[in-house]
């Protein structure tokens, strides 16, 4: 199963003050980690209101579907983000997790870490798509743990989400 086998469903709102729909992610967004000039591997602000009836919970994803390897990159995965939950501050998603709402849980990102890492598509490879996702689902809890693989997050969203609001921005290194 990849992102893009997800069911479709409702939208609702999503915004940011770190970044905009379509347009190009700011520096704060990009990988110190990589070596990405500028880079602060700062997970984006992010608010969201409007969610579907029955919603117990949220999962907030950043996906790389244009990264060079099968099944693309997965920059940052939170799971039970409560339901009395409606926006995140930008940098939330620093490694530890100390930022989260209590409850929430990070899981690993491709770059082997619980945490948010910035963009950093490799040099000359084209712009690259960043997805930023809520997911709000019809359970408090998902039953994964800290060290789960983001296959088994796909298909626990697969069966619990009821709506879906996205921001997708996009980055690339000359």
């Amino acid at each position: 199963m990849s992102y893009a086998d997800l069911p479709r469903v409702p939208s609702f709102n999503l915004t940011s003050g770190s970044l905009r729909d379509g347009e190009a992610l700011g520096s704060a967004q990009t990988s110190k980690r990589f070596s990405v000039a500028g880079g602060k591997d700062e997970s984006p602000q992010l608010s969201w209101s409007g969610a579907p009836e029955g919603t117990k919970g949220f999962v907030v994803t950043v996906f790389d579907p244009d990264a060079p390897r099968a099944g693309g990159y997965w920059h940052w995965a939170v799971i039970n983000i409560p339901v009395s939950t409606d926006c995140l501050p930008a940098g939330a998603g620093v490694e530890g997790g100390s930022h989260l709402p209590g409850g929430a849980l990070q899981l690993k990102n491709d770059a082997g870490f619980h945490g948010y890492l910035g963009a950093a598509p490799p040099p000359g490879h084209g712009p690259h798509r960043y997805i930023v996702a809520v997911h709000a689902v019809d359970v408090e809890e998902l039953p994964l743990d800290a060290g789960a693989s983001t296959e088994a997050l796909l298909r626990k969203l697969a069966s619990h989400t009821l709506g879906r609001a996205v921001i997708t921005g996009h980055f690339e290194q000359r």
